[in-house]
């Protein structure tokens, strides 16, 4: 069991530097990639150190696989060196290529480079080599999502435009590409930390308002297709005093176990931010309606 909102232990008792990530489920074994914050903040920042890889079969024992992607420390000026900003990794398998795809935002200190970088290896748990960065289809890219639809085809959506702006890219089948198809979502609504689900007849999106490392009210979209007219609802969370708070969190990314969905959070620490939380929570919808419920605790696979 692990208690959400708090930060984790893995299997030997040390903080769980997984933020900002993914949980990947790869023949029989979750992999969950993550920022490894473990420096000291120094105004809300700190080098850039790399991601992390933990494995478990339970989603509830975490074990630490080191880092997989490892910040370069020369030369100094590298774009994915120690002084540069990698944020929100998200590894996908692509079955094209019999590779592990890793994409990360990437920036600079003050974040104005706004663009998107991967890495590929042949193992899950790495080490990933670095392929470089771009702009997809010439526009920004900031905080970011790859979403793999039932058809297996992926999108990488990401806010753009300084924030104003969603955007869903489409990717070719190797996951490494982009085909150039895209559609502009949200325009001047001014959301980040994208997850997005499809359920039945209708595509879902979760977003956070952008007010830093301060926590807001999460709000929810849909959309009958991935590249239609998309509308913004309402805060789907529901279950204790601090919803409108995101419960002191922001959306991460979606987990599929247990035969449902649920949503990964970060409860960031913005002093020590290597001391930030995790929360794992059920997520219910209904012919384009969509819940977030908390829940006090994680208990894995049921």
């Amino acid at each position: 069991m692990q208690k959400n909102g708090t930060l984790w232990k893995d299997t030997d008792g040390a903080d769980i530097q997984a933020h900002g990530g993914c949980i990947l489920f790869h023949n029989g074994t979750y992999y969950w990639y993550g920022e490894n914050k473990n420096a000291v903040t120094v105004k809300r920042r700190m080098d850039f150190i790399g991601f992390s890889c933990y494995t478990s079969k339970n989603l509830v024992d975490w074990k630490n696989e080191g880092l997989v992607f490892k910040a370069f420390k020369e030369p100094a000026n590298h774009e994915a060196g120690i002084k540069c900003i990698g944020e929100r990794p998200k590894v996908v398998y692509s079955k094209k290529l019999k590779k592990f795809v890793l994409w990360f935002h990437l920036d600079n200190m003050t974040y104005e480079l706004r663009r998107a970088a991967w890495a590929i290896s042949d193992s899950p748990v790495g080490p990933f080599e670095y392929m470089g960065s771009f702009k997809p289809n010439i526009r920004d890219c900031c905080d970011f999502t790859v979403f793999i639809d039932n058809d297996e085809k992926a999108y990488f959506i990401c806010a753009g435009d300084m924030n104003k702006t969603m955007l869903i890219h489409e990717m070719d089948d190797t996951y490494t590409k982009f085909t150039g198809a895209y559609k502009a979502i949200f325009t001047d609504q001014a959301r980040e930390a994208p997850v997005f689900y499809h359920v039945g007849d209708w595509y879902y999106s979760a977003t956070s308002g952008c007010t830093g490392y301060s926590p807001n009210a999460m709000l929810y979209g849909t959309s009958e297709h991935i590249f239609g007219r998309w509308r913004l609802w309402d805060n789907p969370c529901m279950g204790r005093a601090d919803y409108r708070k995101t419960f002191q969190g922001q959306s991460c990314n979606s987990l599929f176990a247990n035969g449902r969905w649920y949503m990964m959070l970060d409860h960031w620490n913005p002093e020590d931010i290597r001391v930030s939380g995790y929360s794992i929570l059920p997520v219910n919808f209904d012919g384009g309606y969509m819940e977030v419920l908390w829940e006090d605790e994680w208990n894995g696979i049921k």
